[in-house]
C-alpha cells in the first residue's frame, strides 16, 4: 500500500520547487522537483495535508493559493529552519529541513499576509527607497556646491528654492545645468513620495484596525498603515511582549549559571517599524510638558530616574505593547488602561 505524505515542505525558487514529503512518523515518502504550475496542479490533486515553508519571496501568494485548495500552510522565518539542514546545503535538503522545523512542537510560525497587507508593504518599501534616494540627491547638490565655495543651506524648504539663489551664485554653466537637473530629480522624487503617501492614506482608510491604531500616542499614519501591512491581527502572538520582542525593543538576554545578565535592546525583526517607533516615542517624549495625564506622569517618573533613550525605548515598548492589544481585541486604544499596564524601563 503506498503511503501518502501528510507533511510537505516545499523551498521556494523562482521558476523550480523543491518538495519533500513525509508521513506522520518522520518518515521520507518522495522527492520531487516542480515547476510553478506543474506544483499547483500537482496539490490541485493532492489530499488535504499540511504544507510547510520559508517565509521568503512568494511565499505569502503560494500560501494563499494553497489554502484555497484545502491545504494547511505554514510559514517559518528562515532563521528557525537553517539549524535543521543536514550536511552540504542543496534544494532537497532545504525542502527537508523544513519539513523537520515544521514538525517540532515549539515551532513558531509567520502569519500569511493578504493582498492588502502585502500591498502596503510593497507601498512602504517604495517610500523608504524614494526618501533615501531623495536625502542622496540633496546631499549630492550641497557637495557640488561646496566644492565651488558655497555653503548652502541644508533643509527641503531651502533646497526646493534653490533654483532662485543659483544665479547669484556664479558657477561655471556646465555645473549650472547640471545642478538644474539634480534639483528637477529631487523635486521628481518629492513628488512620487507624496504620490506614495496618498496611496498608503486610502489604504489606510480601508483597514479599521490601522484606523484604531492612529488614537495610539506616537503613531501617525505611516507607522499605522506598516503595523497594520506586517502585524495584521497580531494573533500570532500570545502577548504584547512577545510583540514588542519580535521588533528588537526588549534587552537582548545572555544568562548562564543561574546568573540573569540583560543588554540593550535587542534591535531584531523590521528595522523601519522600529525606527518608526521609537521616532514617533521621541515626538511624545519632545512634548512631555503638554502632557497632564497618566502617561505624562509615567514618562516623568521615569526621566528622573534613566536617561532619555532609555526612556524613549522603554516607551516605545509600551506603544508597541499597546499595539498588540488594540489589534487582538479589536477594541479602540483607551489611554486610562494602557498606563496601569507595567513596562521596565
Amino acid at each position: 500500500m503506498k503511503t501518502t505524505a501528510t507533511l510537505l515542505g516545499i523551498d521556494l525558487g523562482k521558476h523550480t520547487f523543491h518538495v519533500h514529503g513525509q508521513d506522520k512518523h518522520g518518515h521520507f515518502v518522495f522527492r520531487k522537483l516542480f515547476t510553478r504550475k506543474k506544483l499547483i496542479e500537482f496539490l490541485s490533486n493532492y489530499p488535504a495535508v499540511i504544507v510547510a515553508m520559508e517565509a521568503c519571496a512568494g511565499a505569502h501568494w503560494l500560501a494563499r493559493k494553497l489554502r484555497e485548495l484545502g491545504h494547511t500552510v505554514k510559514l517559518i522565518a528562515p532563521q528557525y529552519v537553517r539549524p535543521f539542514v543536514k550536511g552540504n546545503k542543496h534544494d532537497f535538503a532545504d525542502a527537508e529541513a523544513i519539513c523537520e522545523a515544521a514538525s517540532r512542537p515549539s515551532m513558531r510560525y509567520v502569519s500569511v499576509k493578504t493582498e492588502q497587507q502585502q500591498t502596503l508593504a510593497m507601498l512602504h518599501r517604495l517610500r523608504e527607497s524614494r526618501v533615501s534616494e531623495r536625502t542622496l540627491t540633496m546631499n549630492q547638490i550641497q557637495a557640488f556646491l561646496l566644492e565651488f565655495g558655497v555653503s548652502y543651506s541644508v533643509g527641503h524648504a531651502k533646497m526646493r528654492q534653490l533654483l532662485a539663489h543659483l544665479v547669484e551664485m556664479k558657477l561655471p554653466p556646465a555645473l549650472h545645468s547640471l545642478l538644474e537637473k539634480q534639483h528637477a530629480y529631487y523635486l521628481s522624487l518629492c513628488e512620487q513620495i507624496h504620490e506614495l503617501e496618498k496611496n498608503i492614506s486610502i489604504l489606510l482608510a480601508q483597514d479599521e484596525n490601522a484606523k484604531r491604531l492612529l488614537a495610539i500616542p506616537g503613531i501617525g499614519p505611516i507607522t499605522a498603515s506598516l503595523l497594520a501591512a506586517e502585524a495584521g491581527d497580531a494573533q500570532q502572538y500570545r502577548k504584547g511582549r512577545d510583540f514588542a520582542a519580535s521588533l528588537g525593543l526588549v534587552p537582548r538576554q545572555y544568562s548562564t549559571g543561574g546568573k540573569a545578565t540583560l543588554h540593550g535592546i535587542s534591535k531584531r525583526g523590521n528595522k523601519l517599524l522600529r525606527s518608526l517607533l521609537v521616532q514617533g516615542a521621541r515626538s511624545v517624549l519632545l512634548r512631555i510638558n503638554k502632557r497632564d495625564d497618566q502617561l505624562g506622569d509615567w514618562l516623568r517618573n521615569l526621566l528622573n530616574r534613566r536617561h532619555s533613550n532609555v526612556v524613549v525605548c522603554a516607551l516605545a515598548n509600551k506603544m508597541a505593547r499597546n499595539v498588540w492589544a488594540v489589534l487582538t481585541k479589536g477594541e479602540a486604544y483607551r489611554l486610562s488602561i494602557a498606563n496601569n499596564e507595567k513596562c521596565v524601563a
